[in-house]
């Protein structure tokens, strides 16, 4: 596969808690660069970096993010907010309490309203595989189906775990055909960006698959 098909299905991403603004425009930067799908960073930065890429790459950002228990009322806000300073995408996590509670109700009526919240704009839902069955999953991507959102996405990178090969596979077997997939969390390199794209992720979130291009550039 092509560096430019692996590059163009990359959210570039910074998510750490201490990320400054000059390690933000260079996520910015590279991105650009690179010709990848989005940058991906926290809220807090999205009005700056929308101004700064002014049009050249579209700026994701991620909401109730990375426990997922925030109120249903919180995320619509979090993810209009992020959208009136320029967010293109928007990256939300489920409540996990509610899917371990098999509150599915719950769960599906809160995808729905931050659809109804960011409408017109890219929704993922990060359903964080690490710490949910076989089931579980199933489950919900029959849910994020029936939601209405643009992708399922397998990770936050702060659980303890990341996208595997079996999940994005699962996700393949049971979403709809109206949602794409994303892997992220511990996408160590381009032969596990290669691997995920072959089991049918359509965007991979991780900052160091453009680091490894740079790398082989040098």
């Amino acid at each position: 596969m092509e560096l430019k098909d692996i590059l163009k299905r990359v959210d570039h991403t910074l998510l750490s808690q201490t990320a400054t603004w000059e390690e933000i425009r260079t996520i910015c930067d590279d991105g650009i660069s690179y010709g990848c799908a989005s940058v991906c960073i926290p809220a807090s930065y999205v009005k700056a970096a929308a101004a700064y890429v002014a049009g050249k790459i579209p700026v994701c950002t991620v909401i109730g993010f990375p426990n997922g228990y925030d109120t249903t009322a919180a995320k619509c806000f979090m993810a209009a907010d992020a959208i009136e300073n320029g967010a293109a995408e928007v990256d939300m996590v489920v409540n996990l309490g509610w899917v371990k509670d098999s509150k599915w109700d719950e769960v599906l009526s809160e995808l729905k309203a931050v659809r109804k919240a960011s409408e017109g704009h890219i929704l993922k839902v990060i359903i964080e595989t690490c710490f949910l069955t076989e089931a579980e999953k199933i489950r919900l991507c029959e849910i994020v189906t029936a939601s209405g959102a643009d992708y399922i996405k397998t990770s936050t990178g702060f659980g303890g775990g990341g996208a595997t090969r079996e999940d994005v596979a699962l996700f393949a077997a049971h979403v709809g055909p109206n949602v794409k997939i994303k892997a992220a969390g511990g996408i160590a390199g381009l032969k596990d960006a290669e691997d995920f794209i072959a089991l049918g992720a359509d965007r991979l979130g991780t900052s160091r698959i453009v680091k490894a291009v740079k790398a082989m550039e040098t």
